[in-house]
Order: C-alpha cells, then structure tokens, then sequence
C-alpha cells in the first residue's frame, strides 16, 4: 500500500510541474503571482504565425528587412515556443554603387547565433518581445528589447520599437558608431 501511494504521489508531482500553458498565459502570468506553475509555454493559440515571414521597411532612409520563424527554446526544465529573427539592415548608396550594409545575419542558419530571439507576449498581448544583440565596440551599447507589434485591422503591417537595456555608456564608444536600431522610435514594415 505504501508503494502505491508514493507512486501516485510521484504521479501528480509530475503532472503538476509538466503542466503547459498557452504563450498568452504565461505572458499574463508575469504580473498575476497565483498562475498555476507551468513549465512549457506553448503557443496553442498559434499566436506567433501571423509573425512568420519576411517584413521590410524604411525608416530615415535606412531600409529594414527581417525574417521571423517560429522556433523552441529549453533551458533548465522550462520549455516555451518562441520567435527567432534575422535582420539585414542598408543604406541606399549614391551614383549607383550597391547599399552599404550596417547589419546583415540574413543568412545565418544557426538560430543561436543570430541573436535575435523572442522572450514572448507583453502581459497585455499588444505586442510581442525580441531580444536583440548587436556588434559593437567596447563601451558602445547595441543590445535591449525588439517590441513587435502587428495591427489587427492591417495583418500585413507591423511597427517595431527599440529599447535599449542601459542608457549608461562605460568607456569611450567611437563617434562613428551608430546603433543597429534607433532608439525610441517606431519603424514601419509591411510583410513581404
């Protein structure tokens, strides 16, 4: 009788930890402390599709161009479906020579090496959150929040918004550095 009963205690230990909730119910359990505990969120709602694909736009004359996929992510018993991005980023060029390139991992086939990952939906479900890291010099700050946000009246059109992490700069960053992303302002993209 002892051994049944520990092995139904076991049993619902386990179903208890392994419980999956949807990306919206995680995102919402950030701010609410009585959640259930969860440890996969997964995008049942299939939320993260309307992201999916190939979006460009212009923003002071730089042109932006980003791919999204859905992807997974697993890391100390915690499981969750997210996004992973790749970004070119170009400047037009004068007397017909082709755009500088600013940024570009376009092509880079290994998801953690792009730098660009989702961290999911914002407790209110308006937008979604990107974690970029870009290059840059010693003492220079290029990584911080990627906010997503499609309108629902217009699928195929997306704003994004750029918060840096720190606002602090510690050492001397060159005068000709210039942040993969402007801060604080919104850009426009339409899916390709």
């Amino acid at each position: 009788m002892k051994k049944i009963f520990l092995i139904l205690i076991l049993l619902f230990a386990i179903t208890c930890k392994s419980q999956v909730v949807s990306l919206e119910e995680a995102a919402q359990c950030i701010a609410n402390p009585s959640c259930p505990d969860y440890n996969y969120s997964k995008d049942i709602n299939n939320s993260l599709q309307k992201y999916v694909g190939t979006w460009k736009g212009s923003h002071n004359g730089t042109t932006y161009e980003m791919k999204f996929v859905k992807g997974f992510w697993e890391d100390l018993g915690m499981k969750s479906d997210d996004l992973k991005g790749r970004i070119r980023i170009t400047n037009p060029s004068s007397n017909g020579f082709p755009s500088l390139i600013i940024f570009d991992n376009f092509n880079e086939s290994d998801d953690s090496k792009t730098s660009f990952f989702g961290l999911g939906f914002q407790p209110d479900l308006q937008a979604y959150r990107m974690y970029f890291n870009g290059s840059s010099p010693q003492g220079c700050i290029n990584y911080g929040k990627v906010f997503l946000r499609i309108n629902p009246n217009a699928p195929n059109q997306m704003t994004i918004f750029y918060w840096s992490d720190m606002d602090i700069v510690v050492g001397d960053c060159p005068p000709t550095f210039q942040q993969t992303f402007p801060e604080k302002q919104v850009i426009n993209l339409t899916k390709q």
